[in-house]
């Protein structure tokens, strides 16, 4: 699914690519791309609400899933990623993220779509931490149902 650019449960942020982060052929590595996708996540933790970014503050990655499309390369930098919850549930919840080159359109085809399961941890009990209806409610407007 294409986002689009006036969707407000959409984050959007630019990331640059790194001499780094290229392989031997010359495109984005895909280790590098998981760092990317993280950095990304952190920025928009920090730029959301600050009740929404408490309640994820204590998250791990359960599980990654990455589809590349196109092969993104240093030229492409900053690279658009967009984000959105595309579930929550009980004690996990879900980013999706689209990557686009820079000067792409935010309704181009993405050349990466990716995924991050998030489980929510107490990490003073080290389990996971259910969310009540209430926290479910603060997490709905960047809902935007989807997957990869």
């Amino acid at each position: 699914m294409t986002e689009s650019a006036a969707d407000p449960a959409v984050h959007r942020t630019a990331i640059t690519v790194r001499w780094s982060d290229m392989d031997a052929f010359k495109h984005v590595n895909h280790a590098r791309m998981v760092t990317l996708l993280e950095e990304a996540r952190i920025d928009w933790l920090t730029s959301v609400d600050p009740e929404v970014a408490a309640l994820l503050r204590n998250s791990v990655v359960a599980h990654l899933e990455i589809r590349y499309r196109t092969p993104l390369a240093h030229a492409d930098s900053p690279l658009q990623v967009s984000m959105w919850l595309a579930r929550v549930r009980s004690a996990d919840l879900t980013v999706h993220y689209e990557v686009r080159a820079a000067g792409a359109a935010a309704d181009s085809r993405p050349a990466v779509e990716a995924s991050t399961q998030l489980a929510l941890g107490d990490p003073y009990a080290r389990t996971l931490r259910r969310l009540t209806d209430d926290q479910r409610s603060v997490l709905a407007p960047w809902v935007r149902p989807n997957g990869v």
